[in-house]
């Protein structure tokens, strides 16, 4: 008897594990998909190089640029003024988060604009106001890995004549 009602204290365990994970999920997947609801809106959260420098040059106070190239060496090599680093697999971290000011926009930097955008839609999420630097380091600075990747990038483009269904 008392085997029965471990089998069977168990097994509830398991049932509501279960429905509470895939309410969560639930929850996570309507978050989710409020924020990027409003994406189209508010321009995919992007500003540009332009915009950056001219909050530079204003010595505008009310954002933060974080670059989140992959590798401390990266930002060493050179960065925005003012920027700090925490790489993009490391941004989410409780530790990170806590340098992340919410009452500041946060403008999120990377080598070419693609890596960027991963970690933007869950700042969003978490209730910052994250955005991206268009075309990341490769719009910033003409000496960058990303500029280079990017030009290697438009010549592999204007080459090889990748097929376009229409």
């Amino acid at each position: 008897m008392k085997r029965l009602h471990i089998i069977f204290f168990a097994l509830v365990f398991f049932v509501v594990s279960a429905i509470s994970s895939a309410y969560a999920a639930e929850d996570m997947a309507a978050k989710l998909n409020g924020v990027l609801s409003k994406a189209a809106a508010e321009k995919f959260w992007q500003v540009t190089a332009d915009d950056v420098a001219a909050m530079i040059k204003a010595k505008k106070t009310d954002f933060l640029i974080v670059d989140v190239r992959p590798a401390p060496d990266m930002f060493k090599a050179g960065h925005i003024p003012g920027a700090i680093h925490i790489a993009v697999q490391d941004i989410l971290k409780p530790e990170n988060l806590k340098k992340l000011p919410k009452d500041k926009k946060i403008i999120l930097v990377c080598v070419t604009g693609q890596t960027q955008n991963l970690p933007v839609i869950a700042l969003k999420a978490l209730g910052y106001n994250a955005y991206t630097m268009a075309f990341g380091m490769a719009a910033w600075d003409k000496t960058s890995l990303g500029f280079k990747k990017m030009q290697e990038a438009l010549k592999g483009a204007e080459t090889k004549n990748y097929p376009v269904q229409k």
